[in-house]
C-alpha cells in the first residue's frame, strides 16, 4: 500500500490542508494519506500552539468522514529534536508493507537540501509537491523522485484563523465544521 505523509502542526487544521490532502489522493498514486501531527518543539516555545493531543483530536474530527485519511502521533514519543528522516525510518520499520511518500509544499522543496539526511529521504521516498505562494525554485526539482501535483494555490494560514478567533471574527468556511465546533466548545485561541 502506498501512503502519503502530510506533516504539520495543524494548529488548527483548515480547509487548505483538507483540499491539498484530497487533491493528493485524487491526483497521485497514493492509496491513503496520513496526517502526521508534529509535537511541540521543546526548544521553541510557542504560546499559540495547542497541546499536541488537542491538535490530533481536531485532525481526527476533520477527517472522520474520509476512510482514506488517517492520523499519526508517531512523533509524540520520539526524542526531540526529531527529524523527518528519522520519522520515515521508524514508520518504514513499523510498517514494512507500506511505501511512504512525503507531501510537502513548494516552499519546503526550496530548502529541502538543508534537511537532515535529505539524500537518504530522496533515495527511499518520493516527494509529492503542491504549489505554495512565492515558492522558489530548487535544484532537487530535477530528481525523478519529485512529483509536482497540480493543486489549487491557497494562501490560508492557521495564523490568520487564530487571529480571527482572538478578534471575535468568524472562521466559518476556513476550517471544517467539525473543527469550528471543536474550537468553540473548547474555547481555543481566545
Amino acid at each position: 500500500m502506498k501512503v502519503g505523509l502530510f506533516f504539520g502542526s495543524f494548529n488548527p487544521i483548515h480547509i487548505g490542508h483538507m483540499i491539498v490532502a484530497q487533491t493528493m489522493l485524487d491526483s497521485t498514486f497514493i492509496d491513503e494519506l496520513w496526517f502526521v501531527v508534529s509535537p511541540q518543539n521543546p526548544f521553541k516555545r510557542n504560546n499559540n500552539l495547542l497541546h499536541e493531543f488537542d491538535r490530533l483530536d481536531m485532525v481526527e474530527a476533520a477527517i472522520a468522514s474520509n476512510a482514506k485519511f488517517r492520523t499519526s502521533d508517531i512523533e509524540f514519543n520520539l526524542p526531540k529534536p526529531n527529524y523527518t528522516a528519522h520519522t520515515l525510518a521508524i514508520l518504514s520499520e513499523k510498517h514494512p508493507d507500506k511505501e511512504f511518500s512525503l507531501i510537502i509544499g513548494g516552499d519546503n522543496l526550496a530548502s529541502f537540501h538543508k534537511w537532515k539526511n535529505y539524500k537518504t529521504i530522496l533515495e527511499h521516498h518520493d516527494l509529492l509537491v503542491y504549489p505554495r505562494p512565492n515558492s522558489k525554485k530548487s535544484e532537487i526539482e530535477i530528481s525523478d523522485k519529485v512529483h509536482f501535483i497540480e493543486a489549487p494555490l491557497l494562501d490560508i494560514s492557521a495564523t490568520f484563523i487564530r487571529s480571527n478567533i482572538k478578534n471575535g471574527h468568524s472562521i466559518k468556511y476556513l476550517v471544517p465544521t467539525e473543527v469550528e465546533d471543536f474550537i468553540a466548545r473548547k474555547k481555543f485561541y481566545q
